[in-house]
């Protein structure tokens, strides 16, 4: 029964310490809006934290509220972090979506040559395979179709630290867009975050923190299905508003000093209290309290 009564109280403690934090440990925090995400995704970019706009970013595309003007400012600054990254193939899906939805689109004659340039061979290359996508975008009125993905996952509320934490789940995905699922991750609420492929194989997905991560007051991870190209299509969690696991502290409740901080003041009162009543009611004694170390 006491042992039960000292797990309580660890686990209170524990989920005070966590929702003390801003916003809850255990629930998806509220993000920015598509215009904030844009400007923080182009803040990274000045400063040449070229994945972490990258990720700020993927956040933006996949919000449903995202308007057609700001999806294509999110694929030419995607396109241009890629393209810095190296990533051929990623940088070339970006201009892709953005040719979908906007096919009139042109990089100003100010912009860096090598960004120009590489928009030049991509949109060629689309147009001499027929403009693929570009038929949906005008059956759904000018813009390009909303992604048919849903990612399905459940979250752990609760993992012991320095445990690897299997995560898992399954995506709905008729037409077969998903070509693999990344896990991002990071210990505590800043930072930037870490990426892992998972294992993906008939709709399902495995993939497991690693215990390096998983370290009290909480961690943090977002999953993301991309495409062929590299570019996300469904997600749960994103960078501004990812998932959280808590962690508690290890240390046993018995030696810890958040506990014995309220009792040791409930012994002193309660030593104290008396005798202080006590000196009230005497009259003709006195009393004399001597505390030592």
């Amino acid at each position: 029964m006491f042992r039960w009564f000292l797990r309580m109280v660890l686990l209170a403690t524990v989920a005070l310490a966590v929702c003390s934090l801003p916003g809850s440990a255990l629930a998806l925090r509220g993000g920015q809006n598509v215009a904030g995400l844009i400007k923080k995704g182009q803040n990274f970019f000045d400063d040449q934290r070229y994945e972490e706009s990258t990720q700020t970013l993927s956040a933006a595309l996949l919000r449903p509220e995202i308007k057609q003007a700001e999806k294509i400012e999110v694929y030419k600054l995607l396109a241009f972090n890629y393209i810095l990254l190296g990533k051929q193939d990623e940088a070339d899906g970006a201009v892709r979506g953005l040719l979908v939805t906007d096919e009139t689109f042109e990089l100003p004659k100010s912009e860096s040559p090598r960004f120009r340039e590489f928009f030049s061979t991509s949109r060629k290359r689309w147009v001499e395979e027929g403009r693929p996508g570009l038929k949906a975008s005008e059956a759904s009125g000018g813009e390009a179709p909303k992604a048919t993905v849903k990612l399905r996952h459940s979250s752990p509320a609760q993992v012991s630290s320095n445990d690897v934490v299997p995560l898992s789940g399954e995506l709905d995905d008729s037409e077969g867009v998903v070509s693999q699922v990344r896990l991002y991750f990071r210990q505590g609420s800043s930072g930037k975050f870490e990426s892992l492929k998972a294992r993906y194989a008939m709709r399902r997905f495995s993939v497991d923190l690693p215990a390096s991560v998983v370290a009290p007051p909480l961690v943090e991870y977002y999953l993301v299905a991309l495409d062929n190209k590299g570019i996300p299509v469904a997600t749960r969690g994103d960078a501004e508003s990812p998932l959280r696991i808590a962690v508690p502290e290890s240390q046993s409740v018995i030696t810890s000093p958040w506990l014995w901080v309220p009792v040791g003041v409930a012994v002193v009162a309660a030593i104290v209290i008396p005798i202080v009543v006590v000196s009230a009611q005497t009259s003709s004694a006195d009393v004399t309290i001597r505390v030592t170390e």
